[in-house]
C-alpha cells in the first residue's frame, strides 16, 4: 500500500528524511525511532502533508500530496491536538465522517458505532473542551476510523490513555491490521509496541536502520551476542559447565543476585536446544529462565545507541 523509492526531504539545510526507500503493506507495522529521526516527517510525506525534496512517494499506486482519491483512503490520527473546543465528541467525529466521505444516510449509524467501539459513547455529547487527555486521544483515534479507510496512520495514539486505555485500544488496532488494513503506529513505548506486533520500521538520523520482524533482525545482529539470563541453585557449578560449550563466549554471576548467571551466546538456538539436557542430566533446579536481548528493546538499543 505504502511504497517511498528513494524519498529525501529537507528544510532549508536540514535533513527530515534522507534516501529512504521501504514498503509497506497489510497489516500493523510500528514506526519506531528517537525524537528528532525523521518519524514525523515520513508520516506527513505517506499522507500527503508534504511534498518530497526528492525521490518518490507511492500510496496506493498514487502520489499522495494534494491527491483527494489518496487522502479519502487514509485514516490519520496526528500526535498535535486538532479537535474544535466549543464541538461534541460526536459533532466532530460526524463531521469528519462527512468529510472522509461517509453517506449522510449512514453518518449517524456509523459514529455511534465508533464512538462505542473506542468506549465514548457515553461521553460522546459532551463538549470536547471538558474531556481529559486521554478521552481527547480517544476521540482521535474514532475519527481516524469512522469512514473505514484501507490505510491507518496513528501518531503516538496512546500518549495520555490509562493502562486500560491503552490496552482497548491496542486491541483496536491489533484486530484493524489483522483484518488486512495497513495500519502504521508510531510510538515510543517499546514494551506496548512489542505486544501490537514485531513488525517494524526502525529510523535513526533520516535514514531506516532496520525493517521487519523484531526477532529476525535481532539474528542478524552478530556484534552483540544474546545474553540469557539463569536463576539456578547451583549458579557456580553450571556457570562451570556452561563454559565448556564451544558457543558460550562467557558466563558470569550476577552481583547482588548470586543466585543468578548470565551467558553470552552467538547461537542462541541451538543454546535453547541443548539447555534443557544439560539442566536434566546434571539435575539442576531452574527458577527462572529469560533473554533480556531478545526484545525489542534490545534491538532498538543496539541499531540507535550503538
Amino acid at each position: 500500500m505504502i511504497a517511498l523509492n528513494h524519498v529525501s526531504r529537507w528544510y532549508g539545510q536540514v535533513i527530515g528524511v534522507n534516501d529512504v526507500t521501504c514498503t509497506i503493506g497489510p497489516g500493523l507495522t510500528a514506526l519506531l525511532g528517537p525524537n528528532g529521526t525523521g518519524k514525523s516527517t515520513l508520516i506527513k510525506l505517506i499522507t500527503g502533508q508534504l511534498r518530497p525534496t526528492t525521490g518518490t512517494v507511492k500510496v496506493f499506486g498514487e502520489r499522495p500530496f494534494a491527491n483527494t482519491r489518496v487522502l479519502k483512503r487514509i485514516g490519520y490520527c496526528p500526535e498535535i491536538e486538532s479537535c474544535y473546543e466549543d464541538m461534541s465528541g460526536a459533532e466532530f467525529v460526524r463531521m469528519l465522517a462527512l468529510m472522509g466521505g461517509v453517506a449522510r444516510q449512514d453518518v449517524d449509524a456509523r459514529v455511534t458505532e465508533v464512538l462505542d467501539t473506542v468506549r465514548m459513547a457515553e461521553q460522546a455529547e459532551r463538549k470536547i473542551g471538558g474531556y481529559s487527555k486521554g478521552m481527547r486521544q480517544r476521540i482521535k483515534v474514532a475519527q481516524a476510523i469512522v469512514h473505514d479507510p484501507e490505510l491507518l496512520i496513528l501518531d503516538e495514539p496512546l500518549n495520555g490513555l490509562d493502562p486500560v486505555g491503552r490496552r482497548e485500544i491496542s486491541d483496536l488496532f491489533i484486530r484493524l491490521g489483522d483484518s488486512g488494513k495497513c495500519v502504521l503506529v508510531s510510538s515510543h513505548i517499546l514494551h506496548e509496541v512489542e505486544q501490537m506486533t514485531h513488525s517494524i520500521l526502525l529510523m535513526d538520523k533520516g535514514r531506516i536502520r532496520a525493517m521487519g520482524d523484531i526477532y529476525r533482525i535481532r539474528a542478524l545482529i552478530d556484534t552483540h551476542p544474546h545474553r540469557i539470563a539463569i536463576e539456578v541453585d547451583r549458579p557456580r557449578d553450571l556457570a562451570k559447565r556452561l563454559l565448556d560449550l564451544p558457543y558460550v563466549v562467557s558466563v558470569r554471576v550476577v552481583k547482588d543476585h548470586e543466585r543468578q548467571i548470565e551467558v553470552e551466546t552467538p547461537s542462541p538456538d541451538l543454546f535453547y536446544e541443548q539447555f534443557p539436557s544439560i539442566v536434566l542430566n546434571d539435575g539442576y533446579r531452574v527458577r527462572a529462565f529469560e533473554s533480556p536481548d531478545n526484545n525489542l528493546e534490545a534491538v532498538f538499543r543496539y541499531l540507535v545507541k550503538g
